[in-house]
């Protein structure tokens, strides 16, 4: 009975053993598991996919992620706090053109060039109160069409309901002044808020080929759907396309895409009020007459050559004759034989969408000795290519990767990411890359622009270790027409865009092209600017690399 209960005892023992050695075992391996769920939580949108467009590469390390995830977070938090929510009750409430004033501080009966005019705008409400709060979008702009004369106003918001625009007077004559009311800050505010609401505003359309047969699915940057989906991504910048899978086809047979508008939006029926022809782009200087400004023997401070790692100011230059003069560097204006002699040897990359397209098509017009090369692709979004044999000229266009918005069938064969095509450029003191990207980001979350501009931003900091003596250019973007799909594609979207590109690009040695700045002053008000504007862009340009 006692060895009984002794072997009793010792296998309760040894069971209580075994059962914390198993528990103990347990724990660890679970700990281990819940551990390696959550990284795999984290990273799954990246790397998940076996089907990825781009070679197979080293996992991320996870300080690369974060260091991206924290800068679009500390970009966005600085945006929110510089649009934060205005709701409204009553349309009367918002900002009125008629009802605000604007008073010329210290008015003179004639002014010098290069003075500075300055005005103080008081904005109010269309019941006449005075608002508390700043927050609208506004655009300043002087000008004599007589002179074909034109230079852009520097707006500063003091966020009390009151705003200084300041005027640089670049030239002598007569000049009129505007200052329009884009956007009441209740506007820009539900504006700001819709486009970060969703990114199904774009609906893409992905072709799939095998053989002769053909089959189009649904894709996006984000697809709710429970249906099998391929997905194109890029680990390293962050970067991520799907498309729903087609039967019987390997998500390999992606070839072409296409899109469309989604018949959706995030505006109230009283917000979309605010966006009717009639209230975007309204005079608020309607009673203010031009002003007499006289050259008064002043000197011009003569500026050094332009060249790369300027920053321009705003305005940073100013339209007479029709030609675009800078005010912070020396510019030069190019006849064809200059044109000709800069061009000499030069490999030139035009990374982007149709704004700098216009560029390959304008160069020809002025160099006969340029000729499209027939690459033996269709369709306007076809890799361009430009050849001058005798000079040992190369001039190239390509459309930058998702979001690329265009009812046209384009082709996704040679189409990648600005910074996979960064990558590929050993550069050298006779290469310029030209990169504009911005049009086709309006309908989306700003995190989308902002990744992008992040990692074009790595690509050129790899380049320049690589060859620092390559030139790059950012050209921004250009306003576009006053009334358009508001909610999609209008301006106070490109205008915070632009902010943007000017915050991530400030420290870099590239040249800035302020498209932005150029098409206010010339007052084009589309997405195309003619020829007269592309050829001014082209100059500045060419100061740049020559």
């Amino acid at each position: 009975m006692k060895i009984s209960m002794i072997n009793y005892k010792s296998l309760w023992a040894l069971l209580f053993i075994l059962a914390s050695w198993i528990t103990f075992t347990v724990f660890q391996n679970s700990t281990k598991l819940w551990s390696t769920l959550n990284l795999s939580i984290s990273i799954h949108y990246w790397n998940n996919s076996t089907k990825s467009v781009f070679p197979k590469t080293s996992p991320i390390p996870l300080k690369s992620l974060t260091e991206t995830e924290l800068r679009i977070k500390e970009i966005i938090e600085k945006l929110d706090q510089q649009i934060p929510p205005r709701p409204f009750t009553h349309v009367n409430t918002t900002t009125s053109a008629t009802h605000s004033i604007a008073t010329i501080l210290n008015p003179q009966d004639m002014y010098c060039r290069g003075d500075q005019l300055d005005i103080l705008l008081e904005v109010r409400d269309h019941l006449g109160h005075r608002k508390q709060y700043g927050g609208d979008f506004l655009r300043a702009r002087m000008s004599s069409p007589a002179l074909m004369a034109g230079a852009s106003g520097k707006v500063t918001d003091f966020n009390n309901g009151t705003y200084l625009v300041s005027f640089t007077l670049f030239w002598e004559g007569q000049v009129s002044l505007s200052l329009l009311l884009i956007h009441p800050s209740e506007g820009a505010s539900a504006l700001w808020r819709a486009r970060n609401q969703g990114y199904n505003k774009i609906i893409f359309k992905g072709k799939f080929v095998n053989g002769t047969s053909h089959v189009f699915t649904e894709c996006g940057l984000t697809l709710n759907s429970s249906a099998e989906l391929c997905e194109y991504l890029d680990n390293r910048d962050q970067e991520a396309f799907y498309c729903v899978k087609p039967q019987h086809m390997p998500c390999e047979a992606l070839t072409h895409m296409t899109t469309r508008n989604r018949e959706i939006s995030y505006l109230t029926d009283k917000e979309k009020s605010l966006f009717h022809r009639s209230k975007v782009g309204v005079e608020m200087m309607k009673d203010q007459k031009h002003i007499d400004v006289a050259n008064c023997n002043k000197s011009e401070k003569i500026e050094e050559k332009c060249q790369v790692g300027m920053k321009p100011p705003v305005p940073g230059g100013y339209t007479l004759q029709g030609k675009w003069i800078t005010t912070f560097c020396n510019q030069v204006q190019l006849d064809t034989i200059k044109i000709n002699g800069c061009l000499k040897g030069k490999l030139i990359y035009l990374l982007g969408d149709s704004t700098l397209r216009q560029w390959i098509y304008y160069l020809p017009k002025v160099v006969k000795t340029l000729k499209f090369f027939d690459l033996h692709e269709t369709g306007i979004f076809k890799k361009h290519l430009l050849l001058d044999a005798e000079r040992h000229t190369q001039i190239q266009w390509k459309k930058h990767n998702y979001p690329f918005v265009t009812f046209q069938l384009y082709s996704l064969i040679d189409h990648d990411y600005i910074p996979r095509e960064i990558d590929r450029l050993s550069g050298d003191k006779n290469t310029a890359i030209v990169i504009t990207f911005g049009q086709h980001f309006r309908p989306f979350p700003i995190d989308v622009f902002i990744r992008r501009a992040i990692g074009v931003r790595k690509a050129i900091e790899r380049l320049f270790l690589r060859s620092p003596t390559t030139k790059v250019i950012i050209k921004t973007e250009n306003i576009r027409e006053m009334h358009i799909d508001t909610e999609r594609l209008g301006d106070f979207h490109g205008y915070i865009q632009y902010l943007i590109m000017k915050d991530i690009f400030k420290d870099l040695n590239v040249g800035i092209i302020d498209a932005w700045d150029m098409t206010i002053a010339y007052d084009t008000n589309t997405i195309h600017p003619p020829d007269h504007v592309i050829g001014n862009q082209i100059n500045m340009f060419l100061n740049y690399i020559c």
